[in-house]
């Protein structure tokens, strides 16, 4: 299966952006834009895994509330656990 990488990126940010709630649409948009063209291609579709993670335990994840998320690939989880959002963006 050939992916577009170009799509999938637009399709990530695109998800990443509208989550449902405006501090987490805030918060995974910035985590992604970020980090979207230092991930490498082949962990595209992970990053888009971990968008489908519910809003309320991801937030509880970054804010040290709940240790226990489970997911695939922790590298994604410490990109996310280390990423500090600016908030005068």
């Amino acid at each position: 299966m050939n992916i577009d990488i170009e799509n999938l990126k637009k399709k990530i940010l695109y998800r990443a952006q509208y989550r449902g709630t405006k501090e987490m649409d805030k918060l995974l948009y910035s985590f992604v834009l970020e980090n979207i063209n230092s991930i490498h291609e082949s962990k595209l579709p992970i990053l888009e895994k971990f968008l489908e993670i519910d809003d309320e335990k991801l937030y509880k994840f970054y804010n040290d509330l709940n240790f226990d998320l489970k997911f695939e690939d922790t590298s994604i989880l410490d990109l996310f656990k280390e990423f500090k959002l600016n908030k005068e963006k």
